[in-house]
């Protein structure tokens, strides 16, 4: 292929030119204007979309770039899809959580997806729309999402690839124009993908998460929830270790990762009810806030920015200040002098 006539390596990732009203995307922001800011929708090849100021937020804005800044990436709620003019109205006040969930796992499997098609594209010189056309596109429409179709590929590629298909023109020997079906992908085109799939699509662990709180005013407490936090730990295996962290008293995460979610949330659930067998022998006690489920990058993320905010207003507080239980529970302070030996 002469390089004066490079292959398209720009595509969106779907087959649909724009995104549907009342769909979450993601975007990530690229400037703030008067009136709003101005995004790029990833997922469909970056084509802009605008956010207005008063879809910003449900609440009185006192901050613009407190609730948005250039450069994040984020899903948000399309209002309206203007497909003449190009126009795409976007709301991130209206996404719930349970929206962002979604197309957070939506956006990460279909990023995925993309790279290992754009891969095969660059390397093999060919135009990445004319691959989604005869294999991505075809996969989302069978299964849902092609990142599944890659799932099975990894072990089994000949089921689902021996089956797709493209048309194309030849002149018969009488100069009469026919269609010819023919398989999709060439011999070359069908190895650099099933292997670049393979490597890529290797299973990745989930993180299971259970959050609860943990009080023991008997004399030596914190002996008591490091105890309970040992059982806690010592119900895990091999397959599905379990660490105790300390938030701040009297709140306390339990975490696992594994391949298996069911697994994942069985093995926390012991974990909790050994630690409640423990605790409950001092006359201490357990309340589960939140019971064992799979969680994302962002909730660890979130997750984090709480006990960086909690660890500052402790470092703030004055040291005689507080409720007896505050002061009582706050012994679980001295549990993180040695958490590493617990939660490691």
């Amino acid at each position: 292929m002469s390089s004066a006539n490079p292959p398209n390596l720009e595509c969106r990732m779907y087959e649909a030119r724009y995104p549907e009203v009342d769909m979450a995307v993601m975007i990530q922001v690229k400037n703030i204007a008067d009136m709003g800011a101005y995004v790029s929708l990833l997922e469909y090849n970056n084509i802009e979309g605008m956010i207005l100021f008063s879809e910003l937020s449900r609440r009185r804005i006192r901050s613009v770039s407190s609730l948005i800044k250039v450069g994040r990436q984020e899903p948000v709620m399309v209002l309206r899809v203007d497909r003449d003019k190009g126009y795409i109205d976007l709301s991130k006040r209206r996404v719930s959580e349970e929206d962002i969930a979604t197309c957070e796992e939506r956006y990460n499997k279909s990023k995925l997806v993309h790279s290992i098609m754009r891969h095969v594209a660059e390397t093999l010189g060919l135009d990445l729309e004319d691959l989604y056309v005869h294999v991505g596109w075809p996969l989302y429409r069978k299964y849902g999402h092609a990142f599944e179709a890659f799932k099975v590929i990894v072990t089994d590629p000949d089921s689902v690839l021996d089956g797709l298909t493209r048309e194309i023109k030849e002149v018969g020997p009488d100069g009469q124009e026919v269609t010819k079906v023919v398989p999709a992908l060439t011999a070359e085109v069908k190895d650099s993908l099933v292997r670049n799939i393979r490597r890529r699509m290797t299973p990745q662990p989930l993180k299971i998460r259970a959050d609860v709180e943990m009080k023991c005013f008997q004399f030596d407490g914190v002996l008591h929830i490091k105890e309970a936090m040992k059982r806690a730990e010592a119900s895990g295996n091999e397959d599905c270790p379990v660490k105790i962290k300390l938030v701040a008293p009297p709140l306390y995460v339990l975490t696992t990762q594994t391949l298996d979610k069911e697994q994942g949330i069985t093995v926390l659930t012991n974990a909790i009810k050994a630690c409640t067998e423990v605790i409950d022998s001092h006359k201490g006690k357990l309340v589960v806030k939140e019971a064992p489920r799979a969680v994302s990058e962002r909730d660890d993320k979130l997750l984090a920015e709480h006990m960086a905010k909690l660890r500052s207003a402790n470092e703030e507080v004055d040291g005689d200040y507080g409720s007896e239980e505050e002061e009582d529970t706050g012994m679980g302070e001295v549990d993180l002098d040695n958490s590493a030996a617990i939660t490691e």
